[in-house]
């Protein structure tokens, strides 16, 4: 089914520029691995981080006795081994095609995203489960001023971690390093939460320091969610309608190139694969039908997130 047309005209007669083709496949792919280069530095700042904070505050919530931070430090230790998880992953996408992987590892880094959120969903229910136990038990406890304190010291770190780390993600266009971000930020709102349940439990109210506890596992919860949910929808092909809407403009741009008969994006990590079927002049010679390819080529490799063109040229409809 023909997605996209424009007005005939005279033919541009390609005569190829020899290489450069190749020269931006290489400048892509040298792209892509300085990329990921950037992206271990994120998962390497995140794991630094958590190392810090969790036993900061898995030691100063016990001794003074506040759920809230205890749990918060628990929290944190797990994401040591999400961020683990992150760096592992990114290092494994950088390994080059194999003859068992013709389209590369990108996706390692995806599948890290998705053990990064299974973690969480893990941390998050048992979280949830002893804040609400000490909720309904009705603990009369109130915690030392120290954890108040080291819950706002720590919602600070955490907000600097996750701008360091969202700015990455975005410049380089990193799912697993976004995710490392959304767990960045989600901690830095938890640390910000215990905060407000142990100040009110000087002043009487016991029931706020669990019950902080108990939305601190609701807030893991549901930052899982939506790092597993962008996850799965990227292992199963899903992509963004008005990226798709982008290229076929690129497409259609290029001389010659009278229809796109279809056009499909995915992603392999951070990197997209296109493929893309175009309509042309039925008495366009070989070579000048491979020359319009090679143009599509180049202005797709262009865009910073594309890595792979596949390319098909069929008539174009009367």
């Amino acid at each position: 089914m023909k997605i996209g047309a424009k007005s005939p005209q005279r033919f541009t007669r390609y005569k190829g520029r020899d290489g450069s083709v190749e020269e931006v496949r290489a400048e892509s792919n040298r792209r892509k691995q300085e990329k990921m280069k950037q992206g271990e530095k994120g998962a390497w700042v995140s794991i630094g981080a958590y190392l810090l904070l969790s036993a900061l505050k898995l030691l100063v919530g016990h001794f003074a006795q506040s759920k809230a931070l205890f749990a918060d430090g628990l929290n944190n230790a797990t994401d040591i081994l999400a961020s683990v998880a992150v760096l592992i992953g990114l290092r494994i996408a950088r390994r080059p095609a194999d003859r068992s992987h013709r389209y590369g590892h990108y996706r390692a880094e995806t599948i890290a995203t998705m053990i990064a959120g299974c973690i969480m969903v893990f941390v998050g229910f048992d979280v949830l489960l002893d804040g609400g136990r000490s909720l309904f038990v009705g603990e009369r406890v109130v915690p030392q001023p120290i954890s108040m304190w080291t819950a706002l010291f720590s919602a600070g770190v955490m907000l600097l971690v996750y701008r360091y780390n969202f700015a990455l993600g975005r410049k380089i266009n990193s799912s697993a390093l976004k995710a490392a971000a959304a767990d960045n930020k989600s901690d830095a709102l938890v640390s910000i939460g215990a905060f407000v349940g142990i100040f009110g439990a000087q002043f009487g109210l016991f029931w706020l320091d669990p019950l902080t506890a108990v939305i601190v596992g609701l807030l893991i919860l549901h930052t899982a969610y939506e790092i597993l949910k962008e996850a799965v929808h990227n292992l199963i092909d899903g992509y963004d309608e008005k990226d798709l809407q982008g290229m076929e403009q690129v497409v259609l741009a290029v001389p010659d190139v009278q229809e796109i008969v279809d056009l499909k994006a995915r992603l392999h990590g951070n990197n997209t694969y296109v493929d893309v079927v175009i309509g042309v002049d039925p008495d366009l010679t070989v070579r000048e039908s491979h020359a319009i390819t090679d143009e599509i080529e180049r202005q797709l490799l262009a865009l910073e997130h594309v890595e792979y063109v596949h390319i098909h040229v069929e008539p174009a409809s009367d």
